[in-house]
């Protein structure tokens, strides 16, 4: 009762939900750094629906940035092939740093996680 009052007044006083904090976000990124060094992905929406429609894909991510057409294929592909979605709180460029990559990424699927547990947590709490 008193953390629904609680949210209600920080929702009704600043306009916006409180965050969830960094944490959430650093675990994700140190997961996704693991499978960058020890797993397989693919970068990109092409690839990203090509290992989805072959059924490889255990995992996509999306970034906050996806255009909706586009995110809303990759979850209806991603739905169809019984593959979980976690969608990534930053936008194409953090996505890319958080890959290690000095360019944007919309969307990634994960093959194979390597020595990485991002696949065993639950998107949603990763």
């Amino acid at each position: 009762q008193a953390r629904g009052e609680t949210l209600f007044f920080l929702f009704h006083t600043t306009g916006k939900m409180p965050k969830k904090g960094k944490n959430q976000q650093e675990s994700i990124n140190s997961r996704l750094a693991l499978v960058m060094k020890s797993g397989k992905y693919t970068l990109g929406y092409k690839s990203t629906l090509k290992t989805l429609r072959s059924g490889k894909s255990k995992l996509v991510i999306i970034c906050n940035t996806c255009p909706p057409l586009r995110k809303s294929e990759i979850e209806y592909y991603a739905m169809l092939a019984k593959t979980s979605v976690h969608h990534y709180a930053g936008n194409n460029v953090d996505l890319g740093t958080a890959c290690g990559k000095y360019f944007r990424v919309a969307s990634l699927s994960i093959t194979d996680p390597g020595d990485s547990d991002i696949i065993r947590t639950q998107p949603g709490e990763a």
